[in-house]
């Protein structure tokens, strides 16, 4: 037996688990833990981390929802086989974790809070930052994360361990359940010892499952397959968590079955594989949603069908359309109303391949699908191009036309990061993933702040790449303290800012539902002045090589900079709040007033009701 306090046995147990590297070794499961301490979590975890530093490193943030998208981010990076631990105090620094535990619920992504909570013992009830119920004595702020968690405990008793911390692990290595984790540690329970069994503490291998699909379902996905005269597959991120990238090129290559991405997809095969139409869905590529408009089979594997991806679900209308989904989640493979399929994607295309060898699609999908192939190579290389001429043809630069300078200026290996506005929907359409790994978009919750941070997690997940984060000037002032985290780790990360003035991306939506520019650009807002804000300064102000540049031949020079460079390099640039890659893209249901005083928004709604009429 070993007498610890229960914080002690906890990073004692975390630091003993283990999953196989890529080189088949065994690798620590928890590759370290983010902390910002208070009364709540320093005396206790704060010790017991510190005892651990070489089994556990311990990494200090500037803000609890940062260091959890950084933690987050790594996990997604690293295809969820290893994650990050976050502990906080009890009262705000809790809280702010909650944003993250969704976003991370959402995505389906494993990440272990561990937020100090109120005393057990109840003694100096009510301590410093409780929240009180006066209904329910056992509520705390930490009760915020139950709907957020896939596991929630609470650790009043220092044995609790020995139950909780092993069913922690279970949903967080789970191919199905995976997600945030929430064990709200009682800050006296942390200080707490008790005589814990030796074998607790042994290393113990985490293997991930992979299950197969029923025979009897897969043999009728073969006959919906074979009978098939426009099949198409969405690849969701479920192809790439189960490491099926190459599973799926090789069948698509075999049979020609078209292949379109979702967001959390993109990236499953390559750019250029002949059979990648590219993104599909409100940010969709032209080609992908004229076959997804035409297909009278969809095989969706590994997504949860999300209104982006389908439409609002008016885009999936081919005649006598049937919708399969390959899911090792069986809640996710009966969505709307599909066959359900469950299982591992990489255990079901497996068993595909040699079920449909020798067969084919029919040669005139392939040619019903060449023309608008045709016509979106040339509208992405419309958008993307560097602008033309003095001044360039518009008088400042779209988001496109940034992307096209990075997307130029970028090494083969790099990673692009980013979360939300108007970026991830140019970036879905329009980015062209060289290698696996290339694409990290966090589009799931859509959560402004997420970007820096998230960029800081895949760089520790992937040191070795380079890392380039777009993100908008609303979202860098939302959350941009990683900066100095960064450079305080002496992380490589370069990010682009793109100044738009505003919240661009809600504004153009305001107006195509018909509504007045109102309280989203910075001119459209309540306010005496506007501020001049100087994002280079700021970003230099927190550890950063920092430049502004004044058009796209500036921004490509700079980007060839940042290549050599060191730390965290930023470069702001402004940009045009108002364009948006007209191409592609397909309805997304956003409700219209049905009464309003502007003409406007009653021509808006008008045309959302005959919209609606597509929803399947």
């Amino acid at each position: 037996m070993l007498r610890l306090t229960a914080a002690q046995a906890t990073v004692r147990y975390l630091a003993a688990q283990r999953v196989e590297g890529a080189d088949g070794q065994a690798v620590p499961y928890f590759a370290g833990c983010w902390a910002i301490f208070g009364h709540g979590n320093v005396a206790g975890l704060g010790e017991a981390l510190q005892c651990s530093q070489d089994a556990l490193p311990t990494y200090r943030a500037h803000n609890e929802q940062a260091m959890a998208h950084a933690a987050i981010a790594f996990a997604k990076q690293a295809r969820r086989r290893r994650a990050m631990v976050c502990t906080t105090s009890i009262g705000p620094g809790a809280t702010n974790m909650v944003t993250a535990a969704a976003l991370a619920h959402v995505n389906r992504l494993p990440v272990l809070f561990l937020p100090g909570d109120v005393y057990a013992s109840r003694r100096p009830d009510p301590v410093l930052q409780q929240i009180e119920d006066f209904g329910d004595g056992t509520v705390s702020a930490n009760d915020c994360f139950r709907p957020v968690s896939r596991y929630f405990d609470r650790l009043t008793r220092p044995e609790q361990i020995l139950d909780a911390l092993p069913k922690a692990m279970t949903v967080l290595t789970d191919p199905a359940a995976c997600g945030p984790v929430t064990l709200a540690f009682c800050q006296d329970v942390q200080a707490e010892a008790w005589d814990y069994p030796e074998d607790f503490f042994a290393p113990r291998l985490w293997r991930f499952r992979r299950p197969p699909a029923d025979p009897y379902d897969l043999a009728d996905l073969v006959v919906r397959i074979r009978a098939a005269r426009r099949p198409l597959i969405i690849a969701g991120g479920g192809v790439l968590y189960a490491g099926a990238e190459a599973l799926l090129a090789d069948l698509a290559a075999a049979t020609g079955v078209p292949v379109a991405e979702t967001q959390a997809g993109k990236g499953a095969l390559p750019w250029d594989h002949p059979s990648n139409l590219g993104a599909v869905g409100v940010t969709g590529t032209g080609v992908a949603n004229a076959a997804a408009a035409e297909a009278d089979l969809v095989i969706g594997i590994g997504t949860r069908l999300q209104d982006f991806t389908t439409g609002s679900r008016a885009l999936f209308r081919g005649a006598g359309r049937t919708l399969v989904q390959v899911n090792v989640s069986a809640h996710d493979a009966v969505k709307q109303g599909a066959v359900g399929v469950v299982g591992d994607a990489a255990a079901v295309l497996a068993a595909l391949a040699p079920l449909l060898a020798g067969w084919r699609v029919p040669a005139d999908w392939a040619r019903a699908l060449a023309a608008p192939a045709l016509a979106w190579d040339q509208a992405w290389e419309a958008a993307m191009a560097a602008p033309g001429g003095p001044g360039g043809d518009n008088v400042l630069p779209t988001d496109a036309q940034v992307l096209g300078a990075l997307w130029r200026q970028a090494a083969e290996d790099a990673v692009v990061v980013c979360a939300a506005g108007g970026l991830p929907g140019e970036l879905h359409k329009l980015w062209r993933v060289r290698r696996p790994g290339g694409y990290h978009v966090e589009y799931g919750y859509s959560c402004m702040g997420y970007e820096i941070a998230g960029g800081l997690g895949v760089k520790m997940a992937e040191p070795e790449r380079d890392v380039h984060v777009v993100v908008g000037d609303g979202s860098y002032l939302m959350m941009n303290s990683e900066i100095a985290t960064a450079a305080m780790l002496g992380l490589k990360l370069t990010i682009t800012v793109l100044d738009n003035r505003g919240y661009g991306c809600i504004n153009r939506l305001q107006r195509a539902t018909g509504g007045a520019p109102f309280n989203n650009l910075l001119a459209d807002t309540r306010h005496a002045a506007l501020p001049a804000i100087d994002f280079a300064a700021h970003a230099a102000s927190l550890g950063a090589t920092a430049r502004k540049v004044a058009d796209i031949a500036a921004l490509e020079a700079a980007l060839a900079e940042a290549r050599s460079g060191t730390g965290v390099q930023v470069i702001v640039i402004d940009t045009d709040p108002a364009v948006s890659t007209a191409a592609g893209g397909a309805w997304w249901d956003v409700a219209v007033p049905e009464v309003s005083d502007r003409a406007a928004v009653r021509q808006a709604r008008a045309a959302y009701d005959e919209k609606t009429k597509d929803q399947r």
